[in-house]
């Protein structure tokens, strides 16, 4: 039976030629031809290790008889573009890498695809890419960072009475100590997570430390499963399904991810024509034990709970709450997957590492029956955020679960943040911050006025509201992705300083405390203002995103 590459080249003998003025023998042309597309690059740690992986990934495509070549569209950082406006491109990135990795796999006539990425952007553009292309596909997370000093991450340090130069200096020197995604549950630990609650990676490969030999021979592993996935036809369509996005929303509720998965996993289903609504969301964590102790919502680091067993032993742990016969890349199902691992005695086989940091797994990992806690993120809505907002209410302290206070409007973060570090904001007020969303500026994270909260005691009580988005390591009572955002003229773009804010997490309640008329009028005075048009890329992204509900994609027809 033909490949998908031969029958291009009956049609087309330059397609040989052009191949074998690189390193392709005549041999190689009838090999099974695999796509590797990585983000590799000098843009952070999470991606500077990759072309490892690509060159395993490489070796074990070779070794089952395939012939692979490597790509490139390398991605960018949101740590890099914090305090200026770099930031609004973060999120159109995954757009963009999504659509380039279309571009390589469509112009060349692929048989598998290989992708390997580990952060925030890259791993939901990759995915979102093998939906569309929708060929043979596995995905390879870059793994997780050495942990930091006293078990510490990247993430800035909580404040102190005072910080020398010398403190800073020594926080930049060992914070991010090797390659890997950041060390906390944020979103690229989160969605390294999604990649393999989807089954779209091989199991226990999410979070897995970037610095061992174990993530190389994952790597390889991969090469030859992808080799299985073509001679069985199976593709991404046939791997996440419907009730494959229910398990990882499960897995993401059990270990308090990143709010960013609201975007990211609506996307990526929207790829596959499957529709995930929000209220999915806060039914699963309603009902979903929190079993992970895991940074920001808890006390340890990525690595660490990959030791304790990764993501399949919080699959284990959840089961009864799981759809095990969904299929995987493995080629086998949930259920096969975990029998083997417990068969192969990975579950225990890295529990003496834990050891090492004088912890035992039940530290790190809870059993079900041992918590009472449940879910970690919850879905409000009101005349406020008539079409929802999110919160992470396991990065909350019980007493802000619900507040009442009055606004502060800011239009964009960089006036909120001024007003936060220069101390002109009342405690028990609620910053609102608008024209932050998808339409309005791109939807950067505001993670410099939410840490900035973090860091000054008396705003403890303060709350934050926004059209925007948040990083995976925000604390506190913060509340994004109001929809529809201000720039769409939801009722955001009309509060007023001191309009009391009603806050009910436990109740699902978001509330300006006046009328519906009193919104309407206003409303009806409304004018858009200028806001960043943005140029290039920037622009496009703006004027075509869709909705946050819908996971801020650019709109396309499928």
């Amino acid at each position: 039976m033909k490949t998908r590459s031969q029958y291009v080249r009956d049609l087309w003998p330059q397609f040989d030629t052009l191949r074998l003025g690189m390193n392709w023998t005549e041999e190689d042309l009838e090999k099974k031809q695999i796509l590797i597309d990585d983000v590799y690059g000098d843009s952070h740690p999470g991606s500077f290790h990759l072309n490892r992986l690509s060159e395993e990934a490489a070796i074990g495509v070779y070794e089952y008889g395939g012939k692979p070549s490597i790509f490139h569209v390398t991605d960018i950082c949101d740590g890099w573009a914090q305090g200026h406006s770099g930031m609004n491109y973060s999120l159109p990135s995954r757009e963009v890498i999504t659509d380039m990795v279309e571009i390589h796999a469509s112009v060349i006539p692929w048989d598998g695809l290989i992708l390997v990425s580990g952060c925030d952007k890259s791993i939901p553009a990759h995915l979102k890419a093998a939906a569309r292309i929708n060929i043979p596909c596995i995905h390879i997370p870059g793994g997780s960072m050495l942990t930091g000093p006293s078990i510490s991450t990247s993430a800035p340090p909580p404040p102190t009475i005072s910080i020398t130069p010398m403190d800073i200096r020594n926080y930049k020197l060992t914070s991010a100590p090797t390659c890997g995604a950041c060390q906390f549950m944020g979103t690229a630990s989160t969605m390294q997570i999604m990649s393999e609650a989807l089954g779209m990676s091989l199991p226990g490969s999410a979070l897995i430390p970037a610095f061992t030999s174990e993530i190389l021979r994952l790597a390889r592993k991969a090469g030859k499963y992808i080799m299985r996935l073509i001679e069985n036809n199976i593709r991404p369509s046939d791997i996440m399904t419907y009730e494959a996005f229910e398990n990882a929303i499960i897995i993401h509720a059990a270990t308090g991810g990143s709010t960013n998965a609201l975007l990211h996993l609506p996307a990526i289903a929207m790829e596959l024509g499957i529709n995930i609504n929000l209220s999915l969301f806060d039914e699963i964590n309603r009902r979903t034990p929190y079993i992970a102790n895991i940074t920001p919502s808890g006390c340890y680091t990525s690595q660490i709970l990959w030791y304790a067993g990764g993501v399949p032993i919080i699959q284990k742990y959840l089961s009864k709450y799981l759809h095990l016969d969904v299929l995987t890349v493995t080629g086998k199902t949930l259920r096969e997957n975990l029998e083997e691992l417990e068969k192969d005695g990975f579950f225990n086989r890295y529990l003496g590492f834990l050891k090492n940091f004088g912890l035992e797994r039940s530290q790190v990992v809870i059993e079900p029956e041992k918590t009472e806690r449940r879910g970690a993120i919850a879905i409000l809505q009101g005349n406020l955020a008539p079409k929802g907002a999110v919160v992470k209410y396991s990065a909350v302290s019980p007493d802000m679960l619900t507040h009442r206070g009055p606004a502060r409007v800011f239009n964009c973060e960089e006036e909120a943040y001024k007003a936060v570090i220069e101390g002109n904001i009342e405690p028990g007020s609620v910053i609102v911050i608008r024209y932050e969303g998808p339409k309005g500026s791109g939807m950067p994270e505001l993670f410099m006025t939410t840490n900035a909260l973090i860091q000054s005691p008396k705003l403890s009580k303060t709350a934050l509201v926004t059209d925007g988005r948040f990083s995976g390591a925000t604390k506190g009572p913060c509340i994004g992705h109001v929809s529809p955002e201000a720039a769409e003229g939801g009722p955001i773009a009309v509060v007023q300083d001191g309009d009391i804010i009603e806050i009910n997490i436990p109740e699902r309640k978001l509330n300006i405390e006046i009328t519906d008329k009193e919104i309407e009028g206003r409303l009806l005075q409304w004018e858009r203002p200028k806001l960043k048009a943005g140029r290039g890329v920037l622009r496009r992204y703006m004027e075509l995103a869709g909705p946050t509900s819908k996971g801020a994609s650019i709109e396309h027809c499928n």
